[in-house]
C-alpha cells in the first residue's frame, strides 16, 4: 500500500489526483444530501414523543459524526507529517482543520436548538456537550497554530503534536453518555446490534452522514489543492497551471 501511496508524495500527482476526485466527491455529496434531507424532513414520519422536532436530527448527527471523523482524518495526517516527514501529509491536516471547525459547530448549534424544547434550555454542562465543544476548541487551537508562525514547518509541528494530543477526547466524546449520568439521549445507531430507530427515519439518517462526509472530503480537496498551489507557487507546473487557467 505504500508503495502505491508514495508517488503521491509528490505536490503535482498529489494536485492532479484531487482535482480528478473532487467532481465525484462534491456530486456524491450533492446527490446524498439531497435525498437524505428531503425524505428526513418531509417524508419521514413524526417521533412519537418528540413530534416534529426531532427532524434536526438529519443534520444534527451527521454533522457531530462527521465533525468526529474529520478530527480522526486530521490526526492521521498529523501523524503522518510527524513520522514521515511528508509536508502533504501538513497540508491535507491543515485544510482539514477549518472544515472541522465549521462542522463541529454546526453540530453545537443544532444541539442547542435540538435542546431547548426537549430539556428546555440550549446549553446544559453535559458530558457528550461539553467535550464536543472541546471538539471545537482542539479546531481552533490547531488553527491557530498554523497561523502563529511564519516557518511552517514548525507550525505543523506544533499543530500536529497538539491535534494528537487531542485524539484522547474522541472516545470521550463517543462513549461520555455510557460513561456519565448524562442528558444526552444514547446512541440510536449501532453496528453490532439493532439501530433502536424506526428503518424510515434510520435510512435518511445514514444517507445525510454519507452526504455530509463526501461534502468534507469535496471541501477539504478544494483547500488541499489551494494548499499545494500556495506552497509551490513557483514551481514550473503550477506557472503552467496559472497560464492554461488564464488562457480559457
Amino acid at each position: 500500500m505504500w508503495k502505491w501511496l508514495h508517488p503521491y508524495a509528490d505536490p503535482q500527482r498529489a494536485y492532479r489526483l484531487s482535482e480528478r476526485l473532487q467532481p465525484w466527491f462534491t456530486l456524491l455529496a450533492l446527490m446524498f444530501i439531497c435525498v437524505g434531507t428531503v425524505w428526513g424532513l418531509a417524508f419521514a414520519p413524526s417521533d412519537y414523543q418528540q413530534g416534529d422536532s426531532y427532524r434536526i436530527i438529519f443534520i444534527h448527527v451527521p454533522a457531530a459524526s462527521m465533525s468526529m471523523a474529520a478530527y480522526m482524518g486530521m490526526a492521521t495526517a498529523a501523524f503522518v507529517g510527524l513520522v514521515w516527514q511528508i509536508k502533504l501529509a501538513d497540508w491535507a491536516a491543515a485544510a482539514i482543520a477549518p472544515i472541522g471547525a465549521v462542522i463541529t459547530f454546526i453540530a453545537l448549534f443544532t444541539g442547542a436548538a435540538w435542546g431547548k424544547p426537549m430539556w428546555g434550555t440550549w446549553w446544559v454542562w453535559d458530558a457528550r456537550l461539553t467535550s464536543e465543544l472541546i471538539l471545537l476548541f482542539l479546531y481552533l487551537g490547531v488553527i491557530s497554530l498554523y497561523a502563529s508562525f511564519e516557518d511552517k514547518v514548525v507550525a505543523a509541528r506544533a499543530a500536529g503534536i497538539l491535534t494528537l494530543v487531542g485524539v484522547i477526547n474522541i472516545p470521550i466524546i463517543k462513549y461520555s453518555v455510557e460513561w456519565w449520568s448524562s442528558l444526552h439521549q444514547p446512541s440510536t445507531i449501532r453496528i453490532t446490534e439493532e439501530s433502536t430507530m424506526a428503518p424510515e427515519m434510520l435510512y435518511p439518517l445514514l444517507i445525510n452522514i454519507l452526504g455530509f462526509g463526501f461534502m468534507i472530503g469535496a471541501i477539504t480537496l478544494v483547500r488541499f489543492k489551494a494548499e499545494i498551489l500556495a506552497r509551490n507557487g513557483m514551481r514550473p507546473w503550477v506557472r503552467e497551471l496559472a497560464t492554461a487557467t488564464g488562457a480559457k
